[in-house]
């Protein structure tokens, strides 16, 4: 995978993002099949995540809070992780995943 750099302004001088990743219809389908096992738990922990930051002042955003955003983001990623691997179990593809 290729990063690359970008200049995002003042309050984040750098930030990395990935670049478009070309997938072939075959990878496109399982991507989907992916994104559909987790598209509704994301929904709702995006939700709980965005209740939570309304809940609170400015001056309580980064800290506790912050990490707690953190944590509920590392959760979405992680069952990513599950679901690529469930897909990939059901698949039966070769190789280690």
């Amino acid at each position: 995978m290729k990063w690359k750099w970008l200049c995002l302004g003042f309050s984040i001088p750098r930030k990395a993002i990935m670049e478009e990743i070309k997938l072939t219809a075959e990878k496109e389908a399982e991507m989907e099949r992916i994104l559909d096992v987790v598209k509704g738990a994301a929904e709702v922990q995006i939700r709980e995540l965005a209740r939570l930051l309304a809940s609170k002042p400015n001056a309580e955003l980064l800290g506790a809070t912050e990490y707690l955003v953190r944590d509920g983001v590392h959760r979405i990623g992680a069952r990513l992780l599950e679901a690529a691997l469930e897909e990939r179990k059901k698949g039966g593809l070769a190789g280690r995943a």
